[in-house]
């Protein structure tokens, strides 16, 4: 199906066309004029992506500079910077030294470009895909609403643009040559930077949210480092390392320095997801493989104390693996924190004031992360290996009331779902579906780094069901995502 949706986008661009009188010659409608000469005059013609045709090819209207960047069936066919992100260089592509190549070659039933004219538009997105007065789409607003997307196959980062829920950037994440496996992501909570950290890797990389540039890397020591919780105040951030001997790193986002390492023998097992408390005060881990939780009293950062909280009552901690706590997170009132037990397929709901468990909740299989929304009073929670509730198919996403601790509907979003997060603004909620398994569908086409890739669908809030017809493919093993409000 996914080789047919290609074929709608792109095989038509120049299927029997023919020049367009209506469009003046010289007149480029916002292209550059080296670009215009190729894109207008052979793709953007009566038959093709002109603005009477576009939409039976594939919604992509190439009839200007303008109509390109409002996106495709497939979400962005040109990613500004980025060729190798750009699927549109991979269609006109025919040259095996200049990048990936998909077929059918384009112009379809034509003459293929010349080598220097892939080259041109290859140069042109590298450089921006900008306009003809030089303007660079998505780079007018440093107050810019939009989504972070962890990719661990290729050490990169999809941003997304809130409003147009397109992919407009891939930032190369990573300190070193060899792929280190970006796990998590997480903007800070007064939107200014965005970190990010390596299941295989030494640092924590923080961004600008303003310009998604390099800020600077924290050596934290070589571990896997899991998943990362930032205090209120945007000025610490907690990294986990999942181990039998597990630690934490503690980052001063203000001076971009390690401040302490907690850490020692029998201390944190297999420490994963993390949470912070609202004041900053409290820090809490899960261990994954058993049937615990950490507290951590993190008030003085050099003096922590740690507690175990037990998620079944009158159970002694251990590390037995009948739970399983994966991650944590809290109701967006702060009146309870969920734990989701990945191994007894559930979530749990704890009383802060206290740590009582006071709910259990059953889910699908092998829930992951938990999302929230304060309009509807949903929790969203990704069931990455659920391959029951939806027969023939792996995954799902269990929507659960947090005040009355309720299972409410399941939705299939998408091939092994893992990454997910709740958008009140938009009224959605944004799936990262792995689509890591060979059996799932496969994808719509393979970039220089190789692999299967993933893809993005979006809950509406409103009906609880996916918005119809949007599918963005995304690089390889997609896994976290965060939002800049």
């Amino acid at each position: 199906m996914r080789q047919v949706r290609t074929l709608a986008i792109i095989v038509v661009l120049c299927t029997g066309c023919t020049w367009d009188n209506a469009i003046p010659d010289g007149f480029y409608q916002g292209y550059p004029t080296d670009i215009g000469e190729i894109v207008i005059g052979k793709c953007a013609v009566s038959g093709c992506h002109n603005s009477a045709s576009y939409i039976a090819a594939g919604g992509l209207n190439l009839s200007s500079w303008d109509k390109l960047f409002e996106g495709t069936l497939d979400n962005s066919a040109v990613i500004p910077y980025r060729s190798d992100q750009s699927f549109l260089t991979f269609f006109i592509n025919s040259y095996t030294d200049l990048g990936p190549i998909l077929t059918p070659t384009m112009p379809y039933n034509g003459s293929v470009l010349s080598k220097e004219e892939v080259l041109t538009v290859i140069d042109w997105v590298n450089s921006g895909a900008p306009n003809d007065e030089g303007f660079v789409k998505f780079s007018d607003d440093t107050q810019r609403k939009k989504w972070y997307v962890t990719n661990q196959g290729c050490d990169l980062v999809a941003v997304f643009d809130q409003q147009t829920s397109l992919a407009m950037r891939y930032i190369d994440v990573g300190a070193y040559a060899s792929i280190e496996s970006p796990h998590m992501v997480e903007v800070s909570p007064d939107g200014n930077i965005w970190a990010v950290c390596f299941y295989i890797g030494d640092v924590l990389q923080v961004y600008n949210t303003s310009d998604d540039a390099l800020k600077g890397n924290v050596v934290i020591g070589s571990g896997s480092w899991n998943t990362l919780a930032i205090s209120p105040n945007s000025k610490y951030a907690f990294v986990v390392n999942l181990a039998a001997d597990g630690s934490v790193a503690v980052v001063n986002l203000e001076t971009m320095t390690l401040e302490e390492t907690y850490q020692g023998f029998g201390l944190l097992e297999f420490p994963h997801g993390s949470a912070m408390d609202s004041l900053g005060n409290t820090l809490y881990i899960t261990s994954q493989f058993g049937n615990y939780i950490n507290k951590i009293d993190v008030t003085n950062i050099n003096a922590p104390v740690f507690e175990k909280i037990v998620v079944a009552t009158g159970e002694t901690a251990n590390g037995t693996s009948l739970y399983d706590p994966h991650e944590i997170c809290f109701s967006p009132d702060n009146a309870n924190y969920f734990v989701t037990c990945q191994k007894s397929n559930e979530v749990r709901v704890f009383d802060p004031a206290n740590d009582s468990l006071i709910a259990v909740i059953p889910v699908g299989k092998f829930p992951q992360e938990i999302t929230f929304s304060s309009v509807y009073d949903y929790a969203y929670v990704s069931c990455m290996e659920d391959d029951i509730t939806f027969p023939g198919t792996i995954g799902s996403v269990s929507v659960l009331n947090y005040k009355t601790f309720t299972h409410v509907k399941s939705i299939y979003t998408g091939y092994q779902p893992h990454g997910i997060a709740a958008d009140d603004n938009k009224m959605q909620v944004y799936v990262i579906n792995r689509n890591a398994n060979l059996s799932g569908p496969a994808p719509h086409h393979t970039t220089e780094c190789g692999g299967r890739n993933g893809y993005v669908t979006i809950i509406d809030m409103n009906t609880l069901e996916l918005v119809d017809g949007y599918k963005a493919e995304l690089s390889v093993d997609p896994y976290f995502v965060s939002i800049r409000h």
